[in-house]
């Protein structure tokens, strides 16, 4: 019997997974866990009051068609660290592209720290990120996302593809932060343009929203002497952008950043695997 290929649909990935907390004795707690598909959630000890989130992609990256949807909710007084287990590796796509939504809510007086690893992207790889926080009055937030356009020490570079990233953050329901970035078609030519990378190839975007942004800025700005980059604070909210040569050097200025910004705290061990 002879089975024809044309018009089979290749096998996507698809997950989700949805964590919420709890305050109870003086601890951060679990309250839900799900997890379904290729998305799995795991939960290390701590040594404090907080919790620690690593999410996984059992897919081992994703490619066009793929889909991964993550939601982390942090009751009153909570404080939670979501992290990745590796770098995220988006694959050339054949057709369609691959999106990765993540929601986050922070109740009254938590902390959320979303801290996931860089996402590397390969030649004509296709990716629509979406990042989605509402924030209670009183509550803390800080966001990390960095990217490689390839990985410069394996000799890898992105010509051409697709990369979207949305951000809304809202407090109370009151938008506090927008953007969106959009590198399509010609990656390699557009990214060497000095007002858009100036030739870098990995960079990284960071904010923190809560009432110590300003004095956040001071401390901050000395790891960025000499770097591409710069930081700003107003409105109870900073933003820092990176532009480096590589993702080694990429990290040597984020990481120490990261730890100012959490308050001296270190990035997660997984970060240091």
């Amino acid at each position: 019997m002879t089975i024809a290929a044309a018009g089979t649909r290749p096998q996507r990935a698809e997950g989700r997974g949805h964590l919420a907390a709890k305050l109870l004795d003086g601890r951060t707690r679990l309250r839900e866990l799900y997890q379904e598909g290729a998305a799995k959630i795991r939960l290390p000890d701590t040594f404090d009051a907080s919790m620690e989130a690593v999410i996984i992609n059992t897919a081992g990256g994703l490619t066009g068609g793929d889909r991964m949807d993550w939601s982390v909710v942090a009751g009153a007084g909570t404080k939670i660290d979501v992290t990745t287990q590796a770098c995220e590796k988006v694959y050339k796509a054949s057709a369609g592209t691959a999106e990765v939504t993540t929601r986050i809510e922070a109740g009254a007086g938590a902390r959320v720290d979303w801290l996931p690893q860089e996402t590397i992207l390969f030649d004509r790889a296709a990716l629509f990120r979406r990042l989605d926080v509402d924030l209670d009055e009183s509550a803390e937030f800080l966001a990390v996302e960095a990217v490689l356009l390839g990985r410069k020490a394996m000799g890898e570079a992105v010509d051409t593809g697709l990369f979207r990233d949305r951000w809304r953050i809202r407090r109370s329901g009151r938008l506090i932060h927008a953007e969106e970035l959009r590198l399509s078609e010609g990656i390699a030519a557009l990214s060497a343009r000095q007002a858009v990378l100036g030739g870098q190839v990995a960079f990284a975007t960071l904010l923190y929203a809560g009432p110590l942004a300003e004095a956040y800025l001071g401390r901050v700005r000395p790891f960025l002497e000499g770097a591409m980059g710069g930081a700003s604070a107003w409105s109870d909210k900073l933003v820092v952008r990176l532009a480096a040569a590589d993702g080694f050097t990429l990290r040597k200025i984020l990481i120490p950043v990261i730890s100012v910004l959490r308050n001296d705290a270190p990035v997660p061990k997984v970060w240091n695997l």
